[in-house]
């Protein structure tokens, strides 16, 4: 057992702990084991009943508001638990700072992440915020829900019904971010010539309707990797990277993102791949794996969510991965899913007819086909050294042929 996100050690009781129940409280479920050190050796403490009391009490003194919270002795080692339940009522603060979790570190929490807090304790999003500007108009929102819904009154009612406008606070964060014009971030779009210093094109759209920017990326995409070809009397379309694929990294990008940050989303296009990265980690709630295998979907941002599914920019909540993935459900390279903690990286591999693998790497690859192996059991299978292995392997990932599962001795890989 050693110490995570939502476990922490303390070998004896000081005020220190503190800062991790407001991190756990602020956050996530968690529990600290008292009478363990760093490194998971068992030491216990002497008289416990006595412990937990003072545990209790520096707690209810300290934080605030008093987080829920219980605690247990176990009676053959003498450790005491506290589990620490996440509260509604947030910020959890400990000597007016609130702090998070960082793996295994506990760290205070920096001023937009405050904010978050105090939105999340309100039941509230950035989107909901009223906006700092209030003379707004809508006319490329206003075309598209004419054209898609066929609505013939565009009113304030419209807006309201829409949740972008209020009568007791007027126009929200997100009207802002859907009117024709904003104070937002936007995409930033740059074409790659052979390497990163060959800049080929850049063009970035900001301070416009984030429907504006979805069809002006859209475009530029169409220009580079889409192509007409005539064959005799017909003339046949061709994608280098499917258009369905980049439509969904797209649109999740907008969606999902984190809005109160000066960042724009990053639109790198390459010979062989576009790289897509949007501001914000996983939104809450959300898994690496769940987000990878594409299950459900809790958008970051509800009502932005709610007019692109209705204005058909995207499908039910939760199916825009397992759309990219169906568009690459017979290409042997797939796309890859590159989660940070304040960010988010779908990279688009150009469509290719055969691998340009070397025999070597299709050895490996080939082995992993149908099967989830060990370093150890391709090793076996290829009759290639450990160390052979694993630096094929460390390319095969990169270029998006095969996924890595697990961590530590767990760790295997399969096929994309």
């Amino acid at each position: 057992m050693r110490e995570s996100k939502d476990l922490e050690f303390k070998e004896t009781i000081t005020n220190s702990f503190l800062k991790t129940v407001s991190a756990f409280a602020n956050y996530r479920n968690g529990k600290i084991i008292f009478g363990i050190s760093d490194n998971g050796d068992i030491k216990g403490i002497s008289n416990p009943v006595q412990a937990c009391l003072d545990i209790e009490n520096k707690i209810n003194d300290s934080i605030s508001p008093i987080p829920s919270y219980s605690l247990s002795i176990d009676e053959n080692t003498q450790t005491i638990t506290l589990n620490v339940k996440e509260g509604f009522f947030k910020p959890y603060f400990y000597k007016s700072k609130a702090y998070q979790r960082n793996d295994s570190a506990t760290i205070e929490v920096d001023r937009i992440e405050l904010n978050r807090l105090i939105l999340e304790g309100q039941n509230m999003n950035f989107e909901d915020i009223p906006s700092k500007a209030q003379d707004l108009s809508f006319s490329v929102l206003e075309q598209k829900l004419k054209e898609i819904l066929n609505i013939k009154d565009f009113s304030l009612d419209v807006l309201k019904t829409l949740e972008l406008y209020r009568d007791s606070t007027g126009y929200n964060n997100a009207a802002q971010l859907l009117a024709d014009k904003n104070d937002f971030p936007g995409i930033d779009s740059v074409r790659f010539g052979d390497n990163i210093n060959i800049l080929l094109d850049r063009e970035t759209f900001s301070n416009e309707s984030i429907l504006n920017q979805y069809d002006n990326i859209l475009k530029k995409f169409r220009t580079y990797y889409e192509y007409e070809e005539i064959k005799g009397s017909l003339r046949k379309k061709t994608e280098l990277i499917p258009e369905e694929a980049f439509r969904e990294a797209i649109a999740n990008a907008l969606v999902h993102r984190t809005w109160d940050i000066n960042t724009h989303i990053n639109v790198a296009m390459y010979n062989d791949k576009i790289e897509i990265s949007s501001p914000g980690g996983l939104p809450k709630g959300v898994s690496e794996e769940v987000y990878k295998n594409g299950g459900i979907s809790i958008p970051r941002n509800p009502i932005i969510a709610s007019i692109f599914f209705q204005l058909h920019l995207i499908e039910r909540f939760g199916t825009g991965i397992r759309r990219i993935n169906e568009a690459y459900r017979e290409n042997e390279k797939k796309p890859i899913y590159t989660i940070f903690n304040d960010m988010i990286q779908i990279t688009l591999p150009v469509l290719q007819e055969e691998n340009n693998l070397s025999d070597d790497e299709n050895s490996v690859f080939s082995a992993l086909k149908n099967s989830t192996l060990s370093t150890s059991d391709i090793s076996k299978a290829t009759q290639f050294s450990k160390s052979k292995v694993l630096s094929i392997i460390k390319k095969l990932v990169e270029q998006g042929y095969i996924e890595k599962k697990g961590s530590g001795r767990g760790t295997k890989y399969t096929a994309l």
